[in-house]
């Protein structure tokens, strides 16, 4: 559980970092310098913008992800304060260094006026650090610079710095850069209001999205706010996951039917983008005048008035720009937990001992174990032969380690033991060395041996089509209600006053691949699903409002559950119908100026009237895809959870 700790050495510490960076500002001024944050090029060209690791290294960056074929440049304009020669330093980093020391395949180097500067970038050291990428004579203030790709295997750029002064570099402490970043571009101390709403919804996956239209359609001023300019999370052409479970079911048969407006009609993980049909979840979104959408705006902080959340800041990941949103309720619907956990909301990370909740599928002694994070994959078939280079670090792939097939699906999944807020770049890295080490052993070495053919031509005319570069998250923080969720509730049907949103899925614990394990014992990465079928399930209210922040709801893989339970909560149909109800609830929030748990106490029959009714448009055809443990038409009696083994 998450606990405030005061450590006196610490804060003094951060304290003199940041006093440094001033102090470097106020050295640097006399300098001629710029700073140059590359997220907010002009041109990215090929590069994409990757937000997901900034709370840890400080910024967004662009990320050169390109399957092994360099991308196409980013190009910006900029204004230097004088004429005359500059020294060039990025800050980048070796993405393969701790699996192989030295050179890593990340390569890039930096343009200024179409001229080369003499350092090859990104693939040297084992951190995120300032390299020297050359030194300019300029003699005009305005200059093009650009990035310049070598490999096309996810080379990284995250800021620019010319200064006058050689060896004079910005800080390379995450604390004090983020200050000297704030002084470089000029931010100011407080943010500026983005307006009041009576609902600040935090995450625009499905959950997301349900809370904003269900709060908006209920007469709620709601804004919504989205780190990527994709909204839909995991069910977005970013992730591509689809969204399982059942809608259409008692106690609340109008309970998801919101979904059925927005969420795509074809199912299918790992499918092409239009599979995931982004413009209509768009759509919805635009269409409700009571909803404003905020897009590539990350939550950095929050201010609170005793246990209720004032205002929360975001920031935008391609110009820095942040704002203020004042609310009367909040919805934490980052999956992270991400807006609880900075308000000081209870909350779990991992899983709970047998003995704390009486569950039989967990294990004897509590652990710090999540399920595992994905990268899915795809490869296209070509008219003609295609090369892929030789990529080899740190990872053994041979006959008898590689995975023989097209495409990686979700099973692709690592990092069970692993921090998933705080190393969450290393895990996503270490499934692009496993994607890219395992498609190089298949084009260049699988097909030289031959005692396999015909079955090692196979890859010839194949070539990468699709690589996720977006995590594909399903557990991190769980933030604590009024009811923490369990496997009793979800096996014995447990029926709760204030039951309300559907669990359909069963009840999902994951374990490696043995022969996967057996190859990669420190770092596995195919997985087994070990899942106990159950009858559909209506869970309580009370998991979806915090225990002790007072306007906080949640919708999400983050709500109030155990470890075990989460395994059925967390997938997309069920959290959809959880932002349903907490767009409902707030719209009552708003009614009796009440706080989510009054809502419980003083006004659930109003709350039960409105899930029977909905906020969905009627007649639309249910799209749902096929749901394990459909077949169930009874409650089972379990005493004893028995699971099934499912390799997906």
């Amino acid at each position: 559980m998450g606990t405030k700790e005061i450590n006196i050495n610490h804060i003094m510490k951060t304290r003199l970092l940041i006093l440094t960076a001033f102090l470097f500002c106020f050295i640097q001024a006399r300098a001629g310098n710029i700073f140059v944050e590359c997220e907010s090029f002009a041109e990215k060209g090929g590069w994409v913008l990757d937000q997901q690791f900034m709370d840890q290294m400080g910024s967004p960056y662009l990320l050169a992800h390109g399957m092994g074929v360099p991308v196409q440049d980013a190009t910006t304009e900029i204004s230097l304060p004088e004429k005359g020669k500059y020294y060039v330093y990025v800050r980048t980093y070796n993405w393969t260094s701790p699996w192989k020391k030295g050179t890593g395949p990340g390569k890039f180097c930096v343009y200024v006026n179409g001229r080369k500067l003499t350092n090859i970038l990104g693939a040297e050291g084992d951190s995120w650090m300032w390299q020297e990428a050359g030194s300019v004579n300029v003699k005009d203030t305005k200059v093009t610079v650009s990035l310049h790709d070598l490999t096309g295997f996810e080379g990284r750029c995250d800021a620019i710095y010319f200064t006058t002064e050689e060896g004079e570099l910005p800080p390379s402490d995450v604390q004090a850069l983020n200050a000297f970043r704030r002084n470089a571009l000029g931010l100011p101390n407080v943010a500026p209001s983005a307006g009041k709403y009576d609902l600040v919804v935090v995450g625009a996956g499905i959950a997301g999205i349900s809370a904003a239209v269900s709060a908006a359609r209920l007469g709620c001023k709601v804004a919504l706010i989205n780190d990527r300019p994709v909204i839909g999370g995991n069910n977005s052409s970013e992730i591509r996951v689809h969204p399982g479970g059942l809608l259409g079911v008692e106690p609340y048969k109008e309970l998801g039917g919101l979904q059925q407006e927005f969420c795509p009609v074809k199912g299918g993980n790992a499918q092409p983008p239009y599979v995931y049909e982004d413009q209509k979840k768009l759509d919805i979104i635009n269409n409700e005048k009571n909803i404003s959408l905020f897009l590539n705006y990350h939550l950095i902080g929050v201010t609170m008035d005793g246990n209720k959340i004032k205002t929360v800041v975001a920031k935008n990941i391609e110009n820095s720009k942040e704002l203020s949103f004042e609310g009367e309720t909040f919805s934490d619907c980052t999956g992270d937990g991400t807006l609880g956990y900075l308000a000081g909301a209870d909350y779990r990370i991992g899983r709970e001992s047998r003995d704390d909740f009486g569950e039989s599928i967990a294990p004897e002694k509590a652990d710090s174990l999540t399920l595992g994070v994905s990268v899915q994959w795809y490869s296209v078939e070509t008219e003609k032969p295609t090369k892929f280079p030789v990529f080899k670090y740190g990872l053994d792939f041979n006959i008898n380690s590689f995975q023989n097939v097209f495409m990686g699906e979700w099973n692709w999944a690592a990092g069970q033991p692993v921090d998933k807020i705080h190393k969450m770049e290393y895990l996503r890295d270490y499934l692009f060395n496993v994607i890219y080490s395992n498609w190089s052993f298949m084009k260049n070495e699988y097909p030289k041996i031959p005692k396999y053919y015909p079955d090692n031509q196979k890859y010839k005319t194949r070539q990468l089509g699709w690589v996720q570069y977006i995590v594909g998250k399903r557990e991190s923080r769980r933030l604590m209600g009024d009811y923490i969720l369990s496997e009793q509730d979800v096996t014995k049907n447990i029926q709760h006053e204030d039951a309300s949103f559907i669990i359909s899925w069963g009840l999902e614990s994951q374990q490696p691949d043995s022969a996967n394990l057996e190859h990669f014992p420190g770092g596995p990465f195919r997985i087994f699903s070990h899942i106990v079928p159950i009858y559909h399930y209506a869970a309580p209210y009370r998991c979806l409002y915090s225990r002790n922040i007072d306007n906080l709801f949640m919708a999400g893989r983050d709500i109030s559950a155990t470890h075990v339970a989460l395994g059925s909560a967390r997938i997309m149909r069920a959290t959809g119908m959880q932002g349903e109800v907490v767009g409902m609830a707030a719209s009552l929030c708003k009614k009796h100026d009440a706080t989510p748990r009054e809502v419980y106490r003083l006004y659930l029959n109003e709350l039960k009237e409105l899930m029977t009714k909905g906020v969905n448009k009627k007649g639309i055809p249910n799209t749902q895809t096929y749901n394990l443990g459909d077949y169930l038409k009874e409650p089972p009696v379990i005493q004893k959870a028995e699971a099934i083994k499912v390799l997906y």
